[in-house]
């Protein structure tokens, strides 16, 4: 079985995006890992599946695979690449798509300067929704990792994640306490470990360790679920620049109750054809 594939990335977040509509593709967890190791395979963060719809309401299938061979409900800089690919392979002529993932809908749109905006809906707090082991909702929670104790707000973002508040992001323990915070027993379906400094109500920097893939140079719902939780904090305006080591993203909430709109690039980088 050979398959065409595009390598594209969001902000240094990269994938590997398959065409599912034109060709039958069926890949196993160890398919997707072979495909995913930077040294054997093509190397990204994430396989990005593009599907025909199974909800009359949406235009495409998203499905996200992360880098360990397990499927995921959400990717936010994955989202920006879906709609650039399906708009670049002439799959669409629409710029403003609805498209059906393992978490709902989200409504990509394909801005005229190349950048692409996406509704990431309503961010979720109850730790049930998360999922988040706590016998109520609160603002921040006190959890331990490693001995230490450390405050983060959880939220999901139609996927989990833990962010915490830190002096620099440069000198964050992110890849020591990332895999401690992702297996933490209190998240039972795991967590993406945010890592944010705050420069000022408009701009932070942000690391996150994501769930499956370890570090990645930008995680989209990483920013979103880090800016609504300065916002709901107090610490943030409605509007965060949001800065990564791959590049900035632009999010906007104006708080409970409504969408997280994130803005940002999509780029291809290359194409070829893989033998899985």
């Amino acid at each position: 079985m050979k398959l065409n594939f595009t390598k594209m990335h969001g902000a240094g977040n990269d994938f590997v995006v398959i065409d599912g509509v034109n060709q039958a593709v069926n890949l196993g967890p160890a398919q997707i890992r072979a495909i995913a190791d930077r040294h054997f395979g093509v190397g990204c963060d994430q396989l990005l599946l593009v599907e025909k719809a199974q909800n009359p309401a949406a235009d495409f299938r998203y499905r996200i695979f992360n880098a360990d061979g397990g499927e995921v409900e959400q990717c936010g800089n994955g989202a920006r690449c879906f709609v650039r690919f399906v708009v670049d392979k002439g799959l669409t002529k629409k710029t403003a798509i609805a498209v059906e993932t393992k978490s709902g809908l989200i409504e990509p749109r394909l801005e005229a300067d190349g950048r692409v905006t996406v509704n990431m809906g309503v961010p979720r707090f109850e730790p049930a929704d998360i999922p988040f082991d706590a016998p109520s909702r609160q603002p921040a929670y006190e959890l331990e990792a490693g001995g230490s104790m450390i405050t983060i707000s959880a939220l999901s973002m139609g996927n989990p994640h833990a962010v915490q508040a830190v002096e620099n992001v440069d000198s964050a323990p992110v890849l020591e306490q990332g895999p401690l915070i992702e297996h933490h027993p209190r998240f039972p379906q795991r967590v993406n470990a945010g890592f944010m400094q705050i420069v000022d109500r408009g701009r932070i920097r942000l690391r996150v360790f994501e769930r499956g893939a370890g570090e990645t140079l930008s995680c989209g719902t990483g920013a979103c679920a880090a800016a609504v939780a300065g916002i709901t904090r107090g610490l943030l305006d409605a509007h965060v620049e949001v800065e990564t080591r791959g590049g900035n993203l632009a999010i906007e909430w104006q708080g409970e109750g409504s969408p997280v709109m994130m803005t940002g690039p999509a780029e291809t980088v290359f194409e070829g054809t893989l033998t899985p």
